[in-house]
């Protein structure tokens, strides 16, 4: 490395993860700015432009901050992380220095270059979010024990389409966890549960937990 590598970042904050197999736990969130995915859903859309300019942050910077908070679990969030070339630097350097990293991707970039000390938390785009047929399939048998696979469902459809891919990938067996969680207001939690059960997949269904702690449109949670 040449230089210093530094992301645009659009929010860093120290709270508890809300989802996945971590959830609960305290975790420094990095939310890099930009993302060319437009989800109907989306909750972050004041992270999608490129263009806007936020924090400027060195690795040095990013291990200040979890060293305040006396926290060793980094998570890297957006936008979309990985249309950051600088993020796969920082990330191996972070997990260089000992700390559990983890990255929420939107699928849509190569994951190959990731270090494999990262946990990947792969977000799936069923067809509801508008965003379906940008999902990059290939990056599934990239995918390993100790990464998630994601899909947030708004619908039946959605559902199916997400049944369908963890059963042709064999995500139950490949993947750490495969997590099914509703579009916050927008499907009943029991529709979900209930589709789960009768098909027998082997999934966790999950909630956003923050969305309960906090109100769900609070920043910085």
């Amino acid at each position: 490395m040449t230089h210093q590598q530094i992301v645009n970042v659009n929010e860093v904050f120290y709270s508890i993860q809300g989802e996945g197999t971590r959830a609960g736990m305290p975790c420094v969130f990095i939310r890099l700015q930009g993302c060319k995915l437009r989800c109907v859903w989306c909750d972050t859309p004041y992270a999608l432009d490129h263009r806007q300019k936020g924090l400027a942050m060195s690795v040095e910077d990013i291990v200040s901050y979890a060293e305040e908070h006396q926290c060793s679990f980094i998570e890297f969030t957006g936008g979309e992380p990985l249309e950051q070339e600088a993020v796969f630097e920082i990330m191996s350097q972070l997990c260089d220095r000992g700390y559990t990293v983890a990255v929420e991707t939107g699928g849509h970039v190569d994951v190959s270059y990731v270090d494999a000390r990262v946990v990947i938390i792969m977000d799936v785009k069923c067809p509801d979010s508008k965003m379906s047929t940008l999902n990059k399939l290939e990056n599934l048998p990239l995918l390993q024990a100790k990464d998630e696979a994601k899909f947030v469902i708004a619908s039946r459809g959605d559902y199916e389409f997400a049944r369908d891919i963890v059963r042709q990938y064999n995500l139950e067996k490949n993947v750490g966890a495969v997590l099914l969680s509703c579009v916050f207001g927008s499907l009943q939690f029991v529709d979900l549960v209930l589709w789960i059960l009768a098909d027998h997949l082997n999934v966790r269904f999950q909630l956003q937990m923050h969305k309960f702690v906090w109100p769900p449109e609070t920043r910085g949670v």
